[in-house]
């Protein structure tokens, strides 16, 4: 289920988890069974209902009610009492098809109770169960009452189990959320030291020169000029600086967009098999110290077209596919080309219907790979991609390989060949 261990956010999700938890009410059908086959008076038909009725709403009270609001331990106690009363009262004046009811009160236990009170509470229920079932309903139902002891004793542990689970997931959730925060936390205390780096000195130096220029003016009119031109030239490579600093920041990473990628699909409830990093050898060309500044921007243009590559197809995989599972990988190939870095994003969803385009997103990454001599190749279960081949019907889903150099500028290559002929 995508809102395992959320809580429902509105009344639609709200009744679907009223379902689930309702169909776990399959041990009433013995109760009502003996309802409804008029084998009672009518006041013990009466009575036998009304206490029904009032322990299916004491039970979805403490299961669903407290699943998503913070619990009230006296009122928590005071309706788990109430269960154990009912229980005991309907198991007790009735026959032993209504033994089942106990094990409505073990899941109650394992769901709401402190985990130190669950361990000896499930027990002692199931011992109270045993014990009614043999003294007040005679020995010829033991069988019976043997196995239901011991389905009411595991159903009440593994709800535990499924407690512990949820509240492992939701403080998962939490961790990611802060993790987050903290990383836009220290993104923008990066961007005020870069900020004050780039401008610190240079607004001091203007500032400086200012000065000293309005006190030259009236007797060294010329050197004051000297110092008004090295203004305009200090302010201008300022400004070249703060255009510099800010393309930086809106260049795409691959090692970022893995990770938004990861947090994206785990938040859409699909199964995101992502890599934790960027492999190694999988670089976009030459980025290291020891490369050009042209070599080293090229290679960041072809990392950042590669990271749009990635960012387009999870959103779409999250928009559009119903897909509950996308695997995310990235490999250096060998082509004739030489070294390419590839981009596979595939999911298990709808993929493209029959003689739907790809609209503006597909064209213009398809045109923002080529730009640094990549390419786009995407396949469907249900239609055709853009230069792709048709796969079977039986392979649903959405494939994008997107592909960029890995080795220095295709335009230092005398003769280039096609990257969408990669093996």
């Amino acid at each position: 289920m995508h809102s395992f261990g959320r809580p429902p956010t509105d009344r639609r999700a709200a009744r679907a988890k009223l379902a689930w938890i309702g169909i776990w009410l399959v041990f009433m059908a013995a109760p009502v069974k003996d309802l409804a086959d008029g084998g009672r008076s009518a006041a013990a038909t009466v009575l036998g209902s009304l206490g029904l009725a009032a322990f299916i709403a004491c039970y979805l009270t403490l299961v669903f009610r407290y699943t998503t609001k913070v619990l009230v331990w006296r009122w928590v106690y005071v309706t788990y009492g109430v269960l154990v009363a009912l229980a005991t009262a309907l198991s007790t004046g009735m026959d032993a098809a209504w033994l089942g009811l106990w094990v409505y009160v073990a899941v109650s236990a394992g769901a709401v109770l402190p985990m130190r009170q669950a361990l000896w509470v499930i027990p002692s229920v199931t011992a109270l169960m045993l014990s009614i079932g043999v003294y007040a309903q005679g020995g010829g139902v033991a069988d019976m009452v043997t196995g239901l002891g011991v389905t009411t004793f595991l159903v009440g542990f593994a709800m535990t189990g499924v407690r512990h689970l949820i509240r492992t997931t939701v403080e998962l959730r939490q961790a990611r959320a802060t993790v987050a925060q903290l990383a836009a936390n220290e993104e923008r205390l990066r961007l005020a030291r870069d900020l004050h780096d780039l401008l610190g000195h240079s607004l001091s130096l203007i500032t400086l020169k200012s000065e000293l220029a309005g006190r030259m003016l009236p007797a060294h009119p010329d050197r004051a000029a000297q110092q008004v031109a090295d203004i305009e030239q200090v302010s201008r490579q300022a400004l070249v600086d703060v255009r510099e600093a800010v393309t930086g920041y809106r260049r795409l990473t691959l090692p970022g967009q893995l990770a938004g990628a990861r947090t994206a699909l785990t938040a859409a409830g699909i199964e995101a098999d992502v890599p934790l990093e960027v492999p190694e050898g999988g670089q976009a060309g030459e980025s290291g110290p020891g490369a050009s500044d042209e070599r080293r921007l090229a290679a960041e243009e072809r990392e950042a077209a590669l990271a749009w590559a990635l960012r387009e197809a999870v959103t779409n995989v999250v928009r559009h596919s119903s897909a509950r599972r996308c695997a995310v990988t990235l490999t250096r190939r060998e082509t004739l080309a030489g070294p390419v870095l590839e981009l596979v994003v595939e999911d298990d969803g709808v993929g493209l219907a029959p003689g739907s385009d790809h609209g503006n997103g597909l064209t213009g990454l398809t045109e923002r790979l080529e730009a640094v001599g990549g390419a786009l190749d995407v396949m469907s279960g249900t239609g055709i991609g853009r230069g792709a081949r048709r796969q079977g019907a039986d392979r649903p889903g959405f494939r994008l390989v997107a592909r960029v150099p890995a080795g220095p500028d295709p335009a230092e290559h005398a003769a280039p060949t096609a990257l969408g002929s990669s093996a």
